[in-house]
């Protein structure tokens, strides 16, 4: 599994993080700021099209909103903690919001309902553990795991918090199987749908 790279050992805010060059994609998790390069494969981009245009269709006429990388989602440890302080903001590869008081000009301030993030060789340990510790313990509600290219390829695994805050075992699903959302009631899809021959 790919390790991303990371700026040198240091305690990074989102005040950094906005002073940064506009043509460097980094996320920081807990003050560790991690490059978003090199860009996503092919692969990668038309998974995450097929993803979005999946979910923006289904939510045409509801409340919750869907939302594609690059898009700064801050997640503050503390609800009271001013933004240029918090340590962690991240761009998932898609995330789902059903709260609108979450977004912000700038992109959105707490916990999606919903995050999917597609694995590469270059961020599949990142998304496998410090993306999953993170969205575990700041509530995102439901993670998905999409592995284009894994063992088994074309698979989905769903992740959901429990009534202890913790993700239960995912449900793994693969190029046959149908993928349900909880927080999104009544959305479904073919995980074939994603994974074309």
């Amino acid at each position: 599994m790919g390790q991303a790279l990371r700026k040198k050992d240091d305690h990074y805010t989102y005040g950094d993080y906005l002073s940064w060059p506009d043509g460097e994609r980094w996320e920081l998790i807990n003050g560790t700021a991690w490059n978003m390069s090199p860009a996503p494969s092919r692969a990668h981009q038309e998974v995450l099209g097929r993803l979005y245009l999946l979910f923006a269709t289904w939510l045409r006429d509801k409340p919750c909103r869907v939302f594609l990388a690059p898009f700064d989602v801050i997640l503050p440890a503390e609800p009271d903690q001013a933004d240029r302080e918090v340590d962690t903001v991240v761009q998932p590869d898609l995330s789902v919001f059903c709260d609108p008081r979450r977004l912000t000009d700038a992109g959105a301030r707490g916990a999606p309902d919903l995050v999917v993030e597609i694995l590469s060789p270059w961020t599949s340990k990142k998304d496998l553990n410090d993306k999953f510790t993170l969205y575990e313990t700041r509530g995102v509600r439901e993670y998905w795991v999409v592995d284009p290219a894994g063992n088994p390829a074309g698979s989905v695994q769903i992740y959901h918090i429990n009534k202890d805050g913790l993700y239960d075992d995912p449900e793994i699903l693969v190029k046959n199987g149908l993928a349900a959302s909880e927080v999104l009631e009544g959305f479904t899809l073919e995980i074939a749908e994603l994974f074309p021959v």
